[in-house]
């Protein structure tokens, strides 16, 4: 048995924990590399059918291609696909792109991390208390209807890794929130020799984060091993750019990479050429703390 082996074995086994311990669960999907393998986990740990719902939130600024691609897998992957939206605030124009020519200190300028606050951490909130309305995706038409189910999600199955970024390396496995998501980092229960707390009180929200051991470059290993299908913004398309991390059009920059495929990201990443180099450093909205401060406020 390899790493990687011992990595996938432990993330079914948390996958199959959750399922066990939570009866409204989910899992939020991104539609980028980390969530996909987890999606992919998921499929694994309960034999090709996912059981709970996949819950993209989406801010309506996401490239194109992710929501083609987002729709393309649920279709054929037969999921339970769920979007969220803050459409009041989108209605409102109340977002950074819509208000980024604004002059700095006009009362109307929004920046990214009240963007992110509202359209993501704010959408993610009401999506999974059903107070804002979910949309499902319906197999036979591949269309978005209302969803009838508004009950509150208690279960949130999170790709989060603890090498991503500073406060995604403060996590457990079982992380829970209070009442409106907010996470309290100096209130989580401790997780020695791979023993987890799954017993909390009725209502409380937890976060699951099954990858939270993997390495970036245990990702991408294992992409190219199971060959999982992603998002072709992860390579050179002849600009000489790559996105390395996924978000939304305005709020994100590609870095400088040839890398055209997943052998050769493996390759660029093995290299050390970004070593120094922030795995979300294209994340325009993370800032100094702003990624932290998000987090805290329910950011997936």
């Amino acid at each position: 048995m390899d790493h990687l082996d011992q990595l996938e074995q432990q993330s079914v086994y948390i996958l199959r924990e959750a399922y066990k311990h939570f009866e409204r669960l989910c899992m939020l999907w991104s539609i980028g590399k980390d969530s996909t393998v987890l999606l992919w986990l998921a499929r694994k740990a309960f034999f090709g059918h996912v059981p709970f719902p996949l819950v993209h939130i989406d801010t309506s600024f996401k490239l194109p291609e992710m929501i083609a691609y987002r729709d393309r897998l649920a279709l054929e992957y037969k999921l339970q696909m769920v979007v969220g939206q803050n459409k009041d605030v989108l209605a409102s124009k109340r977002t950074f792109p819509d208000t980024q020519d604004l002059p700095e200190g006009h009362p109307d300028k929004v920046s990214r991390v009240d963007c992110c606050g509202q359209l993501k951490s704010g959408a993610l909130r009401g999506t999974l208390h059903g107070t804002l309305p979910r949309m499902r995706m319906n197999l036979k038409t591949g269309q978005y209807d209302p969803d009838p189910d508004s009950q509150p999600y208690t279960g949130v199955i999170v790709g989060a890794r603890a090498d991503e970024e500073g406060s995604r390396s403060k996590e457990r496995y079982f992380s829970p929130r209070d009442k409106n998501n907010a996470w309290d980092v100096g209130d989580q229960p401790p997780e020695f020799w791979n023993q987890f707390k799954t017993d909390f009180s009725p209502g409380t929200h937890v976060r699951i984060h099954p990858l939270l051991d993997w390495t970036e470059l245990n990702i991408w290993e294992y992409i190219q091993r199971e060959n999982i299908p992603t998002v072709s913004l992860y390579y050179d398309q002849g600009s000489g750019k790559r996105y390395r991390s996924l978000g939304c059009g305005p709020c994100q920059a590609p870095i400088d990479s040839t890398s055209k495929n997943v052998d050769d990201v493996i390759v660029e990443l093995k290299s050390g050429k970004l070593k120094n180099v922030a795995e979300r450093s294209g994340r325009l909205q993370d800032g100094k703390h702003g990624l932290e401060e998000l987090r805290r406020g329910g950011y997936m």
